[in-house]
C-alpha cells in the first residue's frame, strides 16, 4: 500500500485532501497558518503562464498552416474542432448560470490574498472603456509582456509571431520551430515537477479553505465536481451521441469499445498514456491511416471537449463564489480568449490550472487567487476532463472520416456489435 502511495499522484492528493479537512476541522489556528502552501503552489504555477502560452500558441498557429496544406480534410479538421469547442465553452456557461454552483459560497477576495487583490483593482481602474481595454493589450515593449505576466498582451505577440513565422522562408522557421518545441518541453518539464508538489499545495489550501469558510464551502466545491460530471456524461451521451449518430454508429457501442483505455486514462487523468491505443483500435474500425494520423494528434491540442466545458464554468464559478457580476463583455472576452488558450492545454496533468489562470487573468475584476477554490478539487474533474477529451477525439475521427468516405462503415458496425 505505502508503495502504491510513493507512485500514484492521485493517491496522495486524495490523501492530502482528507488530511486537510481533518486538520481544518481540528486545528483552526493551525489551518489559517498553511495558507501559503496553497499560495505558493499557485504562484508556481503562474510563474510559467506566460511562456507556456506563447510556446502553446505559436505552435498552434505554425502547425495549422501545416494542416491546411494537407488539403480538404485539414480544413473540415479544424472547423469541426472550433465548433464543437464553441458548443462546450458555450455549454460550460449556460451550466454556470442555471445551477449557479458557486452561489452563496460568499467568499471574500479581501482574506484571499492582498496582494494580487491590489494588482486586480489597479487593473479594474485602469480599463474603464474599450479603448482604455484595446490600448492596454499593446505592451510597451517585447519583454514587459512576459515580466508582468499579462497574458493578452503575450497573446498578441504570440499570436503575430505565429503568423510572421509562416510568412519567412521555411528552412529560417523550422529552426525557430524546433527552439520553441524545446522550450516548450522544457517549460512542461518544469511542470511536471511543480505537479510533484499538488498533494503539498491541495493539503494547504484544503485546510485553509476548511478553517476559514468551513465544511459548507467544500460541500459547495463538491457539487461543482458533480455538476462537472454531470455535464461531461450528458455531453458525450447528448451532443457527440448526436453527431456521432449521423455516422450511423451508437455512442454507447463506440464509448464501450474503448473501456479498456478509459480505464487507463481514468487512472492516470492523462489521455497521452494511450495515444498509440487509441489510434490503433480506431485504424481497426475501418478508418484510414491518414485520417486517423492526422484527426487524432491533432485534435489532442485543438479539440478538448472536456476541458472547454470546465474552462468557462470554471471561471464563472470563481465569479459567483466572490460575489462578481460578469458583464456580457466579460463573458465574451472569456469566451473568445478560451477558444484560444484551450488550444494546447492537452494531457498534461497541471496545465488546466494554467490556462484557466490565463483565461481568469483576462478579467480585471477576477483574482487568480481564487483558483485556490479550485486547487483542491482540479485533480478529481481532471479525470472525467481526460475521458471527455479522448471520447470527443475519437468521435471526430469518424466523422473528418465519414465526411472523407474514409471509413468502411460495415466493418466499424460490426466490430462494434463484437466488442459489446
Amino acid at each position: 500500500m505505502w508503495q502504491k502511495l510513493k507512485r500514484s499522484l492521485f493517491l496522495q492528493v486524495l490523501c492530502a485532501l482528507f488530511l486537510g479537512i481533518a486538520v481544518g476541522l481540528a486545528f483552526h489556528d493551525f489551518s489559517l497558518a498553511l495558507k501559503p502552501l496553497g499560495d505558493g503552489f499557485i504562484s508556481l504555477i503562474k510563474m510559467l503562464i506566460a511562456p507556456i502560452v506563447f510556446c502553446v500558441v505559436v505552435l498552434g498557429i505554425y502547425g495549422a498552416n501545416d494542416i491546411k496544406k494537407m488539403g480538404k480534410v485539414g480544413a473540415k479538421t479544424i472547423l469541426y474542432f472550433e465548433v464543437v469547442t464553441s458548443i462546450a465553452l458555450i455549454l460550460g456557461i449556460i451550466v454556470a448560470y442555471v445551477f449557479k454552483p458557486g452561489v452563496g459560497m460568499n467568499i471574500d477576495i479581501t482574506h484571499l490574498d492582498a496582494k494580487d487583490l491590489s494588482t486586480y483593482t489597479e487593473r479594474a481602474h485602469d480599463m474603464h472603456t474599450g479603448s482604455e481595454f484595446l490600448l492596454n493589450i499593446i505592451p510597451k515593449t517585447f519583454t514587459a509582456a512576459f515580466a508582468n505576466g499579462d497574458i493578452l498582451q503575450v497573446l498578441l505577440i504570440a499570436i503575430l509571431f505565429g503568423v510572421s513565422l509562416l510568412l519567412i522562408p521555411k528552412h529560417l522557421a523550422e529552426l525557430v520551430r524546433q527552439a520553441l518545441e524545446a522550450f516548450s518541453e522544457v517549460f512542461f518539464k518544469i511542470m511536471g515537477l511543480i505537479i510533484r508538489l499538488a498533494p503539498i499545495g491541495v493539503f494547504g489550501s484544503v485546510a485553509y479553505t476548511t478553517a476559514k469558510f468551513g465544511l459548507d464551502s467544500l460541500l459547495q466545491l463538491g457539487y461543482l465536481v458533480l455538476l462537472f460530471y454531470a455535464t461531461c456524461i450528458l455531453f458525450v451521451v447528448i451532443i457527440l451521441g448526436s453527431i456521432l449518430k449521423l455516422t450511423g454508429l451508437n455512442i454507447f457501442k463506440f464509448v464501450g469499445y474503448f473501456k479498456d483505455e478509459l480505464a487507463i486514462v481514468l487512472g492516470t487523468a492523462s489521455s497521452d498514456s494511450v495515444l498509440p491505443q487509441i489510434m490503433k483500435k480506431l485504424k481497426n474500425l475501418g478508418i484510414k491511416d491518414s485520417t486517423v494520423g492526422l484527426v487524432i494528434p491533432t485534435g489532442y491540442s485543438f479539440n478538448l471537449d472536456g476541458f472547454s466545458i470546465y474552462l468557462t464554468l470554471g471561471v464563472i464559478f470563481i465569479a459567483q463564489a466572490c460575489n462578481i457580476n460578469l458583464s456580457m463583455h466579460d463573458l465574451l472576452a472569456i469566451l473568445l480568449v478560451s477558444l484560444i488558450t484551450s488550444k494546447g492545454a492537452h494531457g498534461i496533468p497541471g496545465s488546466a490550472l494554467v490556462i484557466l489562470a490565463a483565461t481568469l487573468s483576462v478579467i480585471p475584476s477576477l483574482p487568480a487567487i481564487g483558483l485556490v477554490l479550485l486547487l483542491s478539487v482540479d485533480w478529481f474533474i481532471g479525470i472525467i476532463r481526460a475521458c471527455t477529451n479522448l471520447i470527443g477525439n475519437c468521435v471526430a475521427t469518424v466523422v473528418i472520416a465519414h465526411w472523407e468516405k474514409d471509413i468502411d462503415h460495415a466493418q466499424a458496425k460490426q466490430i462494434l456489435n463484437i466488442k459489446n
